[in-house]
């Protein structure tokens, strides 16, 4: 790293990286005594997502950066003794506790503006009976508030649901668990702990907060990356970037400004890589336009995408190893078999190095076997075929 005198911090493409890697948690020993909760602090936001492959996206994180970590002990890590709420960051994401003040901007936002995108007939007498029903119960799903659905469209939300979803982007309500992945609805005021349980801080501290905070778990960025962490506005950042402690630099290749933890920059990343099957949805690899910048690897999501049109499959996995997006898997589960139904390496060295990810994977969701099934190539297929059959 370089510090030319009155210029900005200058970074390798490689330096930027590592950077990067060490962030997010994959390059140098894993924190095992912090745990998934330390995972989680150390992100920020975990996103969540319906699809369930291996496991949810929620799991796949902290396993990713952790290993072999019990699937109950994740949930359990997220949904007790009042550590994380539910809400929009990125996506819908978990988020830590002590966090919570720093979205009071986007709940007086929403608040503003009086509704999502469904209107209640009455709003304040359909909102005070979901309020009185947890007064008087506790926490609740939707179903036991009465139900999510009118009977119509799957899409079509009954009143409650309606008010309850009002109610959490407000901030009333807050959703502090996932029971079979239902939200747990609790008022606010008696989930949140009383020392954060305020919308004391203005919108741009809540802003420079969130940008700083981006900032220290991506390592470096630009203001698009920063800003695409917790789905703020370009503007939104540039408002508060110069107050935000964020040290800016200028990387290689990259061709824009860009911005760096100090913390990041006062020791050179070093230690060992992690080797790894990556969730679509982890945040090293959620924004594919840095994705790409940072790693040279294009990926996206095809389980949206028709079947006829898919190239790497459903839920492509990137492999991470050495520091580097090494290939894509789309696996599956038959059985106790876990499956890789489309596969593709970098190079042909990388074999070993999905056959040790899927050989970690299969045992981590009580898989005793992997079966490859199709590749980009026979020999590719041959040669990860191999390296299982020598583990």
């Amino acid at each position: 790293m370089t510090t030319p005198a009155a210029a900005a911090v200058s970074l390798s493409a490689d330096e930027a990286r590592r950077i990067a890697l060490r962030a997010q948690g994959f390059l140098g020993a894993p924190d095992r005594r912090a745990g998934v909760r330390g995972v989680l602090r150390h992100l920020g936001a975990v996103q969540l997502d319906t699809i369930s492959v291996l496991a949810r996206s929620h799991e796949l994180v902290p396993y990713a950066r952790l290993g072999a970590v019990g699937r109950g002990a994740v949930e359990a890590a997220y949904w007790s003794e009042g550590h994380a709420f539910e809400y929009w960051s990125h996506a819908a994401c978990v988020l830590p506790m002590e966090e919570w003040p720093h979205f009071a901007f986007r709940r007086r936002a929403n608040r503003a503006r009086g509704h999502r995108w469904h209107i209640l007939a009455d709003q304040d007498r359909s909102t005070r009976a979901v309020l009185d029903r947890l007064r008087a119960e506790g926490p609740l799903t939707s179903t036991g508030l009465g139900g999510a659905k009118n009977g119509g469209e799957w899409f079509q939300w009954s009143e409650t649901k309606i008010a309850v979803e009002w109610l959490l982007d407000i901030g009333e309500v807050v959703c502090t668990e996932r029971r079979s992945w239902k939200r747990v609805y609790d008022l606010a005021e008696r989930a949140v702990p009383d020392a954060l349980f305020h919308d004391g801080l203005d919108d741009r501290e809540c802003l420079r907060r969130l940008v700083a905070l981006a900032g220290r778990s991506l390592g470096v960025g630009t203001r698009a990356d920063i800003a695409d962490y917790h789905r703020l506005k370009g503007e939104q950042v540039d408002a508060v970037i110069a107050d935000s402690g964020l040290v800016p630099v200028e990387v290689e290749g990259w061709g824009r400004p860009a911005w760096a933890d100090p913390a990041a920059l006062a020791t050179v990343p070093r230690g060992r890589h992690r080797t790894a099957l990556l969730s679509p949805f982890d945040s090293l690899v959620w924004d594919r336009a840095r994705t790409e910048r940072v790693f040279g690897f294009t990926h996206r999501l095809e389980a949206y995408v028709p079947k006829a049109q898919r190239i790497h499959g459903y839920f492509a996995m990137p492999l991470l190893a050495g520091g580097r997006l090494r290939g894509r898997v789309d696996p599956a589960r038959e059985g106790t078999t876990l499956v890789a139904r489309q596969l593709s390496l970098a190079s042909p060295g990388d074999a070993r190095h999905m056959a040790a990810a899927l050989r970690e994977a299969a045992e981590w969701v009580g898989c005793d076997a992997v079966r490859v099934e199709r590749a980009a190539t026979p020999q590719e297929a041959a040669a990860v075929t191999a390296e299982l059959a020598a583990l």
